[in-house]
């Protein structure tokens, strides 16, 4: 059976490995070993952060929609609440841009939810 030599695999793999490392800091952008472990953490790390953000992105929207309702004498969970009711569908994100960016038509949607019809 014939000599199987492994340079250029390893070559290859330590050179795609050591891209993904490029903008580390101290040895952990040139030395392999440190390098890889590096890399596993952060991957890791933004594995379980993208869903993290999700998370906080909707806490933040919650916080500035309920800002908003209390200006418009009402609360977030009534809001909520009346919007499904009515059938009315916008995401929490969008009501949060509304809130922030376009005040006087928040209060119309909120004077729209709150009126008995």
């Amino acid at each position: 059976m014939p000599r199987v030599k492994r340079g250029k695999t390893t070559h290859r793999k330590r050179k795609n490995l050591l891209k993904h490392v490029k903008g580390f800091r101290w040895g952990r952008k040139s030395k392999f070993k440190a390098a890889k472990e590096a890399l596993m953490k952060a991957w890791s790390y933004s594995y379980r952060d993208r869903r993290t953000k999700k998370r906080e992105m909707r806490r933040l929207w919650n916080r500035s929609i309920n800002a908003a309702c209390r200006q418009n004498n009402t609360t977030y969970s009534s809001l909520i609440k009346q919007l499904r009711d009515k059938n009315i569908s916008l995401d929490r994100k969008v009501l949060a841009q509304i809130a922030e960016n376009k005040p006087e038509t928040f209060s119309k949607i909120v004077e729209k939810v709150n009126s008995p019809e």
